[in-house]
């Protein structure tokens, strides 16, 4: 029935696996996440050293370990393309439920590494950082109950996807991890716009995340702490967004130079959250734009394509990870400039980090797989079919 109203383009019937994906892949998207990834091991031959050497290691242990799980990220990210977006579903919904258990015990087995959010999981060998993987689960799962919701006689899927959202975030509120938080609040937000919903909600919701804001202000003295250092018009050059700042500024157009860079020995997490500072220092403006330019090529292209997709779920869910990797990247570069107050969050790809390389390789294998070329017909088509 939908071929006869729709039309739909041939499908190469008995196509192999390989040829047809690599036929229906969104090439330019993947190619910009390869060089994404060699971009963050380039930055970390420089950034990783003197944390090694802080902590005994040799001086390429961190960019070692980076290639291991980037390698595994790209193997995720590879497989998850390749499979339909029925599996796709199926799948992330059961790592959604497992990663929801995991991030419910956090609170009982997680720990804090010294840094004042319970946020992972000690592996002994690694860390495990549930909220990572929660993710894209989450947006596969909130998709699927708004497509859900727009059928026939269907579930308030509206409804109880904002109530695991609402879940989830009081669950990143209590580590404290307000910056994740932000983060699936936003992506849900996106995706229950997309859905068509009223701008009066929107604008409600968006009330109840300043109220939100304001609360945690009062109440929270790790939320507090960021925001008045935000908020300040001096900047400590001691803290880290003082070193993130100089080292900005002393790289100019051009940067300093390969491996003259001074803030990877001052910075302490110069190699995860403010590794765009160090490709500021040493590269210059010029590694900066390439990086943000790679990033707006990914979502760009994703949404476009997605404008194209018919099935309501896929569309939703490819809008909802190309949202959330977008703004995940502009958080994590707009608090090493200052824009925005500091999170704790990685720049996808880029930043050394087991479970966000991992859980960002499935998150963009989603995508790519929501994103493939599918036998439907094009819009105009389906413009024209109607008008004879």
């Amino acid at each position: 029935m939908t071929e006869m109203v729709y039309g739909a383009v041939p499908d190469r019937g008995g196509e192999p696996i390989l040829p047809k994906w690599w036929r229906t892949l969104d090439k330019w998207s993947m190619s910009c996440v390869l060089l994404l990834f060699v971009t963050g091991l380039l930055l970390g031959l420089a950034s990783s050293p003197p944390l090694a050497a802080r902590n005994g290691f040799e001086p390429f242990y961190y960019v070692e370990r980076q290639a291991v799980f980037g390698g595994l990220a790209i193997v995720a990210m590879l497989l998850t393309s390749m499979m339909s977006p029925v599996l796709v579903r199926r799948l992330a919904v059961l790592g959604f439920l497992v990663s929801f258990v995991a991030l419910a015990l956090l609170p009982f087995f997680g720990t804090d590494f010294g840094k004042g959010a319970v946020r992972w999981y000690s592996l002994g060998f690694a860390s495990l950082q549930p909220s990572e993987f929660l993710k894209p689960g989450f947006v596969v799962v909130a998709a699927w109950l708004f497509a859900a919701s727009q059928e026939i006689n269907g579930p308030p899927g509206r409804l109880w996807s904002f109530a695991l959202c609402l879940a989830i975030v009081a669950m990143l509120v209590v580590q404290p991890d307000f910056g994740q938080a932000c983060l699936i609040l936003f992506g849900w937000g996106v995706m229950y716009f997309v859905a068509g919903a009223p701008m009066v909600i929107l604008l409600g919701l968006a009330g109840i995340v300043v109220l939100g804001g304001m609360l945690a202000y009062s109440s929270s003295e790790h939320f507090a702490r960021r925001i008045d250092g935000f908020l300040s018009p001096d900047v400590d050059p001691t803290t880290q967004l003082g070193y993130a700042t100089n080292a900005i500024r002393e790289g100019g157009l051009f940067g300093v130079g390969v491996g003259e860079g001074q803030v990877k020995w001052s910075l302490p997490d110069a190699h995860t959250d403010f590794i765009i500072a160090v490709a500021a220092e040493e590269y210059g403006l010029v590694l900066v734009l390439i990086i943000i330019a790679l990033y707006t090529l990914i979502v760009v292209r994703s949404m476009l394509r997605l404008m194209r997709e018919r099935d309501p779920f896929i569309r939703l869910a490819g809008t909802g990870l190309a949202a959330m990797f977008g703004v995940q990247a502009m958080i994590n570069m707009g608090v090493a400039v200052r824009l925005l107050p500091a999170k704790g969050m990685t720049l996808p790809f880029v930043s050394y980090g087991g479970s966000s390389l991992i859980a960002g390789g499935i998150a963009v294998g989603m995508l790519l797989c929501f994103t493939r070329t599918r036998p439907q017909g094009e819009l105009g088509d389906i413009l024209r079919g109607r008008a004879r």
